[in-house]
């Protein structure tokens, strides 16, 4: 092993780069060699290692499998045209990777540990950045509990660790979705707002019901009366009325989203009338059938931007219009991808470049 910026690295034999079709790259399929491992043991966050990517040892008796007790994040490295290696405001997960510790009772990441584990393993792999036009490098940091205890109390000890993956489209087409009107992805009081593992675990019967049905994902609607607009599948969900970008407002039970903000903060400076309230579901349809929806897409890390062709709801499907090559969505999606590949001044600071 080689000590470089108090990170021990064990680099792999025999790349597996060569192995990969980078012209036909699923998401998630494929890992890249390495991996980010820190430990906290004893009150502390103790020695941080890169691995190769191998299968890990943890013992039957964590509550990470029995309570849920995780954390993670999702991010993306891109490659500009000068074939530097640039990630998407790596801070805001960072921030928010705390706060979803604070909810789950875990301990905080150091800034230091966080971005030098991430540039570190970047600069090692970076061969696995991809260049091609909509592929990236997927960049999943998480948090978990490594203890060897069967009760129910905050765990002691914990792993963080990151890992990567190059990637293409996560949706190839627009996706139809269903309005849930009986299972519910959060509560108020609940874990909403983290990126908690068990918010997806939970999400996936009603998802999978849909599909059965013929949609791609769902739309959730507040759990108490299933009145309200909430998110789209693991995404936040925004739509243009009229001239007017709506979204729900970020709160317990809605992730905070950090493309999400990137939207609204592009809509603003665009001069573009912006609104964060609450949508009723009977409001939306409406919109639809007078034609003042113009008009819906989801917005999030893996997909950026997906385009909503159909919204279902009570058995009756609503297909919106199609839209032009200068629609919102589009126009937004084209200035992320610009902004995120050093292609476009980034004015608001949200690119860091790994050096």
């Amino acid at each position: 092993m080689i000590d470089t910026m108090n990170i021990e690295i064990e680099q792999i034999e025999n790349s597996k780069l060569t192995r990969v079709d980078f012209d036909d790259i699923q998401f998630g399929k494929v890992y890249s060699d390495h991996m980010f491992i820190s430990k906290y043991r004893k009150g502390e966050w103790g020695v941080n290692k890169i691995l190769p990517y191998r299968d890990l040892s943890i013992s039957p008796a964590s509550p990470s499998i029995h309570y849920g007790q995780s954390i993670f994040e999702g991010m993306k490295a891109y490659r500009s045209p000068e074939g530097e290696i640039l990630l998407f405001r790596p801070l805001d997960n960072f921030k928010r990777l705390n706060i979803s510790a604070d909810r789950m009772c875990m301990p905080h990441i150091s800034e230091e540990v966080f971005m030098e584990g991430l540039s570190q393993l970047i600069k090692l792999d970076e061969k696995w950045v991809p260049s091609a036009e909509s592929t990236s490098l997927y960049i999943r940091p998480f948090m978990f509990s490594a203890d060897e205890y069967i009760g129910i109390r905050p765990s002691d000890d914990f792993d963080f660790m990151i890992i990567t993956c190059p990637v293409g489209k996560y949706y190839s087409k627009p996706v139809r979705v269903k309005i849930e009107t009986k299972y519910a992805r959060a509560v108020e009081g609940g874990t909403g707002y983290a990126k908690a593992g068990g918010n997806y675990g939970g999400s996936l019967y009603p998802a999978k019901l849909a599909q059965e049905k013929g949609y791609d994902q769902l739309i959730w609607t507040d759990g108490k009366e299933h009145k309200y607009i909430e998110e789209a599948g693991t995404m936040n969900v925004l739509f243009v009325l009229d001239d007017v970008l709506v979204t729900a407002p970020a709160g317990d039970t809605i992730l905070k989203g950090i493309t999400r903000d990137s939207v609204l903060t592009l809509a603003r400076d665009w001069g573009m009338k912006v609104e964060e309230r609450k949508l009723e579901v009977t409001e939306l349809i409406d919109a639809i059938k007078s034609g003042r929806l113009k008009e819906a897409f989801g917005a999030g890390t893996a997909a950026t931007i997906a385009h909503i062709a159909t919204i279902g709801h009570e058995g009756v499907d609503y297909d919106l219009p199609k839209k032009p090559a200068d629609a919102f969505s589009n126009r937004i999606l084209n200035e992320l991808d610009a902004i995120r590949t050093g292609r476009k001044e980034d004015k608001f600071g949200w690119v860091y470049k790994v050096k």
